[in-house]
């Protein structure tokens, strides 16, 4: 059987020899630091901080909940994290990596094989089956054969509790099936941090209640997870809480 976590283990090298996050952390012993973090965006109103100064180290094996009103800076925070966003100062590093040093195409390179990503609205292809949108990332990130990709993406579909749905399309599902197959599909390539921005703000109660046991379930097989959350009952399943007001860490 194809080993579910086959890279969390591995030594994976970034993009033009940059290290990727496995085996890699900063001088103080975590895996992401943010050191002075600002993030300032200048619109035609104006500019606007959404992050300020921000000072923040996770380690190797965190369940964190990122919690504030709207407009806190919890989502630019995230998409500094993943580097979907470059700061306006500071630096970021996430297991040895500077992120905000590579380019467009290696910061693409580097999230595909290091964070796994799950939104609010899920983002599965409408018109691909669920093996097929667990098995994309796979596609595009090369390394193993099609037998292999099609076994993983069954393997994690099963994780999730989804196996008997391989062949279904989204649409046929409730919104916390499909929220599982979403996180199915942010595990496809292993990445050792899992980044998730209001996961269960669709969802009701018991769909909620699974999607963080899963989690929870991730974080004991060894993955970094980084939930942004408004609900203060779920932010309270993590260990640590991380409070964001008006662009900076209160508490």
């Amino acid at each position: 059987m194809l080993n579910i976590f086959w890279q969390t283990n591995g030594k994976k090298n970034g993009p033009n020899g940059h290290n990727g996050v496995n085996g890699k952390h900063h001088s103080n012993g975590s895996l992401i630091h943010f050191d002075s973090v600002s993030k300032i965006y200048r619109t035609s109103a104006g500019e606007f901080t959404a992050l300020r100064d921000v000072d923040l180290e996770i380690k190797d094996g965190e369940l964190v909940s990122i919690v504030g009103k709207s407009g806190s800076g919890k989502t630019t925070l995230i998409n500094m994290l993943t580097g979907i966003d470059k700061p306006t100062s500071g630096q970021i590093s996430v297991g040895g990596t500077s992120v905000q040093s590579l380019n467009e195409g290696q910061r693409a390179i580097w999230r595909g094989k290091n964070i796994g990503i799950v939104f609010q609205f899920f983002q599965l292809l409408p018109t691909l089956t669920l093996l097929e949108n667990v098995r994309l990332p796979m596609d595009f990130g090369g390394g193993l054969t099609q037998v292999e990709r099609d076994r993983r993406a069954e393997e994690l579909l099963e994780l999730v509790g989804l196996e008997d749905q391989a062949h279904v399309l989204p649409a046929r599902l409730s919104g916390g099936q499909q929220q599982r197959a979403a996180i199915a599909r942010a595990l496809a390539n292993d990445p050792p941090i899992i980044a998730t921005d209001e996961p269960t703000g669709n969802l009701d109660s018991s769909s909620a209640e699974q999607v963080i046991s899963l989690f929870e379930d991730l974080v004991g097989r060894g993955k970094t997870i980084l939930m942004v959350t408004h609900d203060d009952e779920l932010a309270s399943r993590a260990p640590r809480i991380i409070r964001l007001s008006d662009g900076e860490i209160v508490s």
